[in-house]
């Protein structure tokens, strides 16, 4: 999915198999109408931050009877989206400190709204069904051993390292240089393509190696092990070309356009208390990715079964 630190993963786009698509010229129908109870909402389309969505605009529409519309942008743009009161709200963000400098802290178009309380995590996984066969693959340092068995007809006679969207702002092609590792990048294309491809070779019991993330409701699918990079240290990724350590553990945070923030009334004030858990999340993702659920009826379950959560966001 998505990095979400320095190098923002741009937006994927869940189960269409298709590109991300760059809507930072749509704007809602509803954005800016004066007077009128109505919210627009940015969806990235990971499933988990469709999630968020999901359940955000079912409690806006059903309990507090807002009208409520959802603009797909891609990640970055999405914030000048915000900054210009297209949309209202990004619900999911995974770290963008160039955009909270310009936007929260120079502009100041632009608001905090508060932790997700999911904290996020992108790295290099490996089917655990191999990790536990070859338990020394969890380590980057052995990867090449095990570069002719990651290798595929797209990789050019290395190992895969499996990718989604080309869209992405990843880390990977770097560490994969400066780490001097017999791999090649390979893109599946999307989101719902990478699902797919894993998908299948956990029904082949073939090894793999691909970036992959946390929350994420495949993991209940098809359980996969971390590889161990270079342990992240604050500022170890600020240059994108000389990237050769891990991910960090990101908690995620939601924005708010600032003048929204300030005169969104309860519909503000909900989507600043909007705090649920990484169970809660991938519960609504797993509804909606696997189960086939529209968001609408992923997010009517989980909120008739967790009525004791979202009541305290409408307080």
């Amino acid at each position: 999915m998505r990095v979400r630190t320095t190098a923002a993963v741009a937006s994927l786009v869940l189960l269409t198999g298709c590109g991300a698509a760059d809507m930072t010229q749509q704007a809602s129908p509803f954005a800016g109408a004066q007077g009128a109870r109505t919210v627009t909402l940015s969806v990235q389309s990971w499933v988990g931050a469709q999630a968020n969505v999901a359940v955000a605009q079912y409690l806006l529409e059903h309990e507090l009877g807002y009208r409520v519309d959802t603009v797909q942008v891609d990640e970055v743009p999405a914030w000048d989206a915000l900054s210009q009161g297209r949309v209202d709200a990004i619900l999911e963000d995974w770290g963008h400190p160039d955009q909270e400098q310009r936007y929260v802290q120079d502009k100041k178009t632009i608001v905090a709204g508060g932790g997700l309380g999911v904290t996020g995590h992108i790295g290099w996984y490996v089917p655990t069904y191999f990790a536990k066969e070859h338990p020394d693959v969890t380590d980057w340092k052995n990867l090449d051993k095990y570069a002719d068995r990651m290798r595929t007809a797209e990789s050019g006679g290395k190992g895969q390292l499996m990718d989604g969207s080309p869209s992405y702002v990843t880390n990977d092609k770097a560490l994969v240089t400066n780490l001097k590792l017999n791999y090649q990048v390979v893109f599946a294309g999307s989101e719902a393509a990478q699902i797919t491809q894993i998908k299948q070779f956990a029904k082949e019991r073939k090894p793999f190696l691909t970036y992959w993330y946390s929350p994420q409701w495949l993991f209940e699918k098809v359980p996969m092990t971390e590889v161990k990079l270079p342990a992240y240290q604050e500022g170890c990724d600020a240059d994108p070309d000389k990237v050769a350590c891990a991910y960090p553990h990101t908690p995620l945070q939601k924005y708010l356009n600032a003048d929204f923030a300030r005169s969104g009334g309860k519909a503000a004030a909900l989507l600043k208390k909007f705090k649920w858990t990484t169970a809660d999340q991938n519960e609504v993702s797993l509804m909606i990715a696997d189960q086939k659920l529209t968001p609408e009826e992923a997010a009517k379950k989980w909120v008739d079964s967790h009525e004791s959560t979202w009541k305290a966001w409408l307080s």
